[in-house]
């Protein structure tokens, strides 16, 4: 059963988990910084996602793929591997970017970029803590920030269209759900590089460094729940 990631009781138990990574890694220097907004659409508890704009360029331009028709509905041997070059991972699918030096620290560029991408604005105290950091093929850091965003309506968002083509949110109920699990096999050169996680919804594919953050975030929220099909995601190295 789904616990109540949405009550009181379910918040505190997740500050308390990351009041030790939150007050170790909150000022330490990173790359970028990603807000993993929890909210609740029409009272279902739903992690909010974003489809990067086709106008960015270079490797940060999103991690929520559209795939064709198609292959949009798992087959009943889902999940299976999918291979992908390694040169095709990218960054950000939760809102998110690169640190500023004005920022104060990694939670204060994950609310910033929140707010310039998607014109949400969260206050600090919804930020519940910060969860592990991850690292790119360029061994960058990127520091997932979670924070309870409340009730929320995607499609009443204006987000900037030089950044963010779509906002969608995905249930925790449909995350969890194994059919809408997988993996991807990662290459280069046609060799076997790491394997990451994928979550599947419709035309929407989640892959790459947000799928990683994706687990780690449904491990919290969801403890002997979420069965991972991985024993631990395998980061690339460069």
């Amino acid at each position: 059963m789904l616990p109540d990631c949405l009550s009181a009781e379910g918040e505190q138990r997740c500050r308390r988990l990351l009041a030790g990574a939150t007050a170790r890694l909150r000022a330490r220097p990173a790359a970028a910084a990603v807000l993993v907004p929890l909210c609740s659409v029409r009272g279902v508890p739903a992690l909010l996602y974003t489809l990067r704009s086709s106008r960015l360029a270079g490797r940060h331009k999103g991690d929520v793929r559209r795939v064709p028709a198609a292959a949009a509905t798992p087959s009943p041997s889902w999940p299976h591997p999918v291979a992908q070059e390694a040169g095709s991972l990218c960054l950000f699918s939760f809102p998110g970017g690169k640190c500023d030096p004005a920022d104060r620290d990694v939670v204060h560029t994950a609310l910033r970029e929140t707010q310039e991408e998607l014109g949400l604005a969260v206050p600090e105290e919804r930020v519940w803590g910060v969860l592990r950091p991850v690292h790119d093929r360029e061994k960058a850091t990127v520091v997932p920030v979670l924070a309870g965003v409340g009730p929320l309506d995607p499609e009443s968002l204006r987000p900037n269209p030089e950044e963010v083509d779509e906002v969608f949110a995905l249930p925790l109920s449909h995350l969890l759900q194994e059919q809408n699990q997988g993996y991807t096999h990662f290459c280069r050169g046609g060799h076997f590089q790491y394997t990451l996680p994928v979550f599947l919804h419709g035309p929407h594919r989640v892959w790459g460094l947000t799928a990683v953050i994706t687990e780690f975030t449904l491990k919290l929220l969801a403890p002997g729940v979420y069965q991972p099909r991985l024993a631990g995601p395998e980061l690339p190295r460069g």
